[in-house]
């Protein structure tokens, strides 16, 4: 009898809980609603609206003007910086990211919190203030100003100081993106390849890479989106010389400041491609990145 009323209250149990539980977890048709149109407006009021008002004031005047504000010397000299400058510190920040990561997630040494602090570190440090730092030392009046007149080396108002500027910004978002998911992974399946007589280089070839791909690319898309899109320490550090030292962003300050709005819209539409490139790409990596994640053995 005793068994047959556990029974019983184990089934009354588990037929209200469904119930309980859709009703914890589940709002009023009129709240979802409201939350749902809000949530629409929200999107539509900052991010469509403003993509319509780039790209019909580029294409105001008509295709020919767009066409010819895009091939005008300053935007082409203005594109090629912003390429060159991505070109350099995407790499570098690749290689730096995943050392970095491989690091900090496989092994205990002195110094780990320090470096993670310093990975983190232009994430809260303004830009504005990253590029006066590099004034204070590559400056006619820095620290290393001197030395580098002498020497005629030029760091500021060239481009050097450009790519240096945007490898500082940029230099978290590959390590950040790879740090949490090797700690996931462990280190089990390394160590087993090692054990089997596999080098250094062969257990990161063939055992890292091929788990920590997805993640990698995802690192590398948004590092090579804000390298493209940087606008505070590069402005700082570029001298706004025309032709020379101006990237997108400042080519787009510099034309609307001049009221050739066209012209400004015009290489805006660029990095809003680039962007919205960006987040197609960001998108499918990240949905890779959660089926490679859910794939990783629960302890």
């Amino acid at each position: 009898m005793v068994s047959t009323s556990n029974a019983n209250a184990s089934a009354s149990q588990k037929r209200i809980e469904p119930p309980l539980q859709l009703q914890a977890t589940m709002e009023p048709v009129w709240v979802r609603v409201i939350l749902i149109v809000l949530a629409l407006a929200f999107v539509t009021l900052f991010l469509f609206v403003p993509l319509v008002a780039v790209f019909s004031e580029a294409l105001r005047k008509g295709w020919e003007t767009y066409l010819t504000a895009i091939q005008e010397p300053d935007a082409l000299s203005a594109i090629k910086l912003t390429l060159i400058s991505a070109a350099i510190a995407v790499p570098l920040n690749l290689v730096f990211g995943v050392a970095a990561a491989w690091a900090i997630a496989k092994f205990e040494f002195r110094g780990k919190n320090v470096l993670l602090t310093l990975i983190d570190l232009p994430f809260s440090v303004s830009p504005v203030i990253s590029g006066l730092i590099y004034v204070l030392l590559f400056g006619a009046q820095g620290w290393f100003g001197e030395w580098l007149r002498a020497h005629d080396i030029k760091i500021l108002f060239a481009v050097p100081g450009i790519v240096l500027a945007t490898i500082f910004v940029t230099f978290p978002f590959v390590a950040r993106e790879l740090i949490p998911l090797m700690q996931a992974q462990g280190s089990e399946e390394e160590e087993a390849a090692l054990v089997l007589g596999a080098s250094g280089w062969k257990t990161f070839w063939h055992v890292t890479l091929p788990n920590i791909k997805w993640g990698l690319l995802y690192g590398v898309i948004l590092c090579n989106a804000r390298a493209m899109g940087e606008f505070g320490a590069v402005s700082v550090v570029s001298g706004h010389i025309r032709g020379e030292t101006n990237t997108m962003p400042l080519q787009v300050e510099i034309l609307y400041n001049e009221y050739n709005f066209t012209a400004a819209f015009a290489v805006a539409s660029l990095l809003t491609l680039l962007a919205l490139v960006t987040l197609a790409l960001k998108t499918i990596v990240e949905w890779k990145t959660d089926e490679s994640r859910q794939r990783i053995p629960q302890e």
